[in-house]
């Protein structure tokens, strides 16, 4: 099943037809067995990103690399330029920037460097160590905080806008793909097609409030140095280790409630969600033109209650489903996506048999579940 460039938000997959899930089943490659080849899967590049490499000579920085997304989307970067000759006899660089401070963020740091990416310490709040970090004309911002708002709001806008300009100091004379949120918007109506780029932001709560501060601050760089910039509004992205699938699977797999009040959201996987934001690196735009903005997500709309139907069936389970769908949710139109950079090409059923597949086999999971039934904007 490929998206095409026509698709909306109200394109939904079919989760209640169980013959054509049992030819689904049957047709689709295992899944990975463990996180080794779940982290390849996900870092393959196509041929459109190493296209896009192509045309943005230089070396790649991320900022922020220490994430969910972030060592996917290093490794896929190093993996693309890989696959192309060197720059005038020179290995272009791939450097993942993060504080790696946890136990689990300095495993993923030997990984990388293990897949030839090279890593930098740093705390991105410390405009002095910015400042210190190497150059590279192509730079992934991915540094943001969203859980924790609440209780300390101040830390989520230092993370969320003072950051972003202590990078976009640094990187003015760069290429900046900067990663913001869905979250801007406000929650639509069903069936509308879920909110287009050129619609006015409502963000609803201080998460998604500094996440449109964020946007600001990088468009007050960008116009003031030129420097070329795309902003990525996500959501969401899913691995099986973390994300919409595996918070509802999990539920199920343990008995828990699910709440449909929420009762629809998108959801991309995240090979594809890096693999388009590397393509973005060339339709950066700036100056008075104004940043090169695009919703990233899948262009299926996902009914959550089915979604739990679903994996009842696949994971031998009688869902728990509580609440009642709203008449909005949190949707993101896919249009301007898939017309620039072309389509999510997982199919999202491929990625929701791997997601049984993972929880019945007792996958590791991230522990970081997504809240996406949250409807206040509190996190």
């Amino acid at each position: 099943m490929t998206t095409t460039g026509t698709a909306t938000a109200t394109a939904t997959l079919d989760l209640a037809d169980d013959a054509r899930w049992a030819g689904w089943r049957a047709a689709a490659p295992p899944a990975p067995a463990d996180e080794a080849a779940l982290d390849d899967e996900l870092s393959a590049p196509t041929v459109d990103t190493t296209a896009a490499l192509a045309r943005c000579p230089g070396d790649v920085l991320v900022l922020g690399a220490g994430g969910k997304m972030g060592p996917t989307l290093a490794r896929m970067a190093r993996r693309a330029l890989d696959a192309l000759p060197d720059d005038e006899g020179r290995r272009r660089r791939v450097i993942a920037v993060s504080r790696f401070a946890s136990p689990g963020s300095r495993e993923a740091a030997v990984r990388l460097h293990d897949a030839g990416v090279e890593t930098v310490a740093c705390d991105l709040s410390d405009r002095a160590a910015v400042a210190t970090l190497p150059a590279a004309a192509n730079v992934a911002f991915m540094a943001g905080q969203k859980f924790g708002t609440t209780s300390a709001p101040g830390d989520t806008w230092m993370m969320n806008t003072v950051v972003p300009a202590f990078c976009a100091e640094r990187y003015r004379e760069s290429r900046v793909v900067a990663f913001s949120t869905g979250n801007v918007y406000p929650l639509t109506p069903v069936g509308c097609g879920g909110s287009r780029e050129s619609d006015a932001p409502a963000p609803v709560g201080e998460y998604a409030a500094s996440c449109l501060g964020r946007e600001r601050v990088l468009e007050h760089y960008s116009a003031k140095y030129g420097t070329p910039l795309a902003i990525v509004r996500l959501n969401y992205a899913v691995d099986l280790r973390y994300g919409v699938l595996t918070d509802v699977a999990l539920r199920v797999w343990r008995g828990e409630p699910v709440d449909a009040t929420m009762g629809y959201v998108n959801v991309i996987w995240q090979r594809d969600a890096c693999d388009l934001a590397l393509r973005c690196l060339a339709h950066t735009t700036g100056g008075s033109d104004g940043p090169f903005v695009v919703n990233v997500t899948g262009a299926e709309l996902l009914p959550v209650r089915a979604l739990a139907e679903r994996f009842g069936k696949l994971l031998d389970r009688a869902p728990v489903i509580v609440g009642h769908e709203a008449p909005d949710a949190l949707l993101s139109d896919t249009h301007r996506m898939t017309d620039v950079l072309g389509a999510a090409t997982t199919p999202l059923w491929r990625t929701i048999l791997w997601t049984a597949a993972w929880i019945r086999a007792g996958g590791r999971l991230l522990g970081k579940p997504t809240k996406f039934e949250v409807r206040s904007g509190r996190f």
